[in-house]
């Protein structure tokens, strides 16, 4: 069990939106702030998956000596102004601020209203690749899989506090921006100090785990974003697990139950809901040999939390074929570029999947 946060440091407000968010601060603050006074707030979302795995990072987070605001930030229409308004005193007396995603609505929101002389990012997934890259060519703010659309209405309404925002998240005078992350950085924005995210906290807290002779696989919500075709997304995990041997499905926590149930009948997966980050199923074990997934954070996260276990991580490269017609223009180039830079994994070829009738 790593030390309890201490009293000493500057007093730091980290807003989190998900359970790999909540892990990343905690892997940051026991590595670069072990005697930072922690607040750590949570931007509560709907989904019960989310929320569930969120309750059970806050205990873990609370164990470690920090302390935990929950906020019910999204429940109803009055709920955002009560919680800003509830978060202005705090964000204006906090001598650095960590926030987890910066594409955030509520997050860019927060952002105008802190003097913290001092803002942390940590990982949010492969999207802090995008975000790095989009500071660093000075452009605004927009996550991978909606880039290239047309801005919505709201989206132009937004504009001049995402705006706000990525001033904010600039180096500049009496202002200090660190990124905390296990991503590769292509280009590093100037100013910006990079830190190197190894999962020391998970790795020193669990484990080492029980290794099983199968494998697992990994699931992601590519299809719930748009991105991939639902059948074709099918018909890959089918044949990838029929070629692996693979038994379980550990899916990811924005699937639909729709799909996940869809899954378990075509291909006889076990399902499995995890209720901590994937990273934290693994190390506790037990775990497959080998871990098949798509391309997604896990590739990259997942080599580093299981070091030394002799565990394998291949992933499986997305075909341009299994792409819904409204994907983003960029999300093969994105898609390839988040397997092409992941190290420490086995690259399969795209399994070829029955033309969709």
């Amino acid at each position: 069990m790593s030390p309890r946060a201490g009293n000493t440091g500057p007093h730091t407000l980290a807003f989190v939106e998900s359970p790999v968010q909540l892990l990343n601060v905690l892997e940051w603050a026991h590595g670069h702030a072990p005697g930072a006074q922690l607040t750590l707030v949570v931007l509560s979302p709907t989904d019960p998956m989310t929320r569930g795995q969120l309750r059970r990072m806050a205990e873990l987070a609370r164990e470690e000596g920090h302390e935990v605001r929950w906020e019910e930030a999204r429940g109803g229409p009055a709920a955002p102004f009560h919680t800003i308004g509830g978060l202005a005193g705090m964000l204006r007396r906090a001598d650095r601020v960590v926030l987890g995603d910066p594409f955030s609505r509520y997050v860019q929101l927060l952002l105008t209203i802190t003097r913290a002389s001092a803002l942390v990012v940590v990982d949010d997934g492969t999207a802090t690749m995008e975000f790095v890259a989009q500071l660093a060519r000075g452009e605004r703010l927009v996550r991978w899989h909606r880039k290239g659309g047309r801005p919505s209405p709201r989206d132009l309404a937004f504009a001049p506090i995402s705006s706000a925002a990525r001033k904010r998240l600039t180096p500049g005078k009496g202002r200090e921006v660190e990124i905390f992350s296990s991503m590769p950085m292509a280009e590093a924005p100037a100013g910006v100090t990079v830190s190197s995210h190894s999962f020391a906290w998970t790795r020193g807290r669990f484990g080492p785990p029980r290794i099983t002779k199968g494998a697992d696989m990994v699931g992601t919500s590519l299809v719930e974003t748009g991105v991939v075709d639902a059948d074709r997304y099918v018909e890959a995990v089918t044949r990838l697990a029929k070629s692996h041997g693979a038994t379980r499905y550990f899916a990811h926590r924005r699937e639909s139950t729709e799909k996940l149930h869809r899954l378990a009948v075509e291909t006889g997966l076990e399902i499995v809901r995890p209720d901590l980050p994937l990273e934290l199923i693994a190390r506790r074990g037990p775990i497959g040999r080998t871990i098949l997934s798509f391309p997604s954070t896990v590739v990259h996260t997942l080599p580093l939390a299981l070091a030394g276990t002799g565990v394998r991580v291949a992933v499986c490269d997305i075909d341009p074929d299994w792409l819904t017609e409204t994907a983003s223009p960029r999300a093969q180039g994105f898609l390839s570029g988040v397997t092409g830079t992941a190290r420490d994994v086995h690259r399969l070829s795209a399994v070829t999947a029955v033309p969709a009738v």
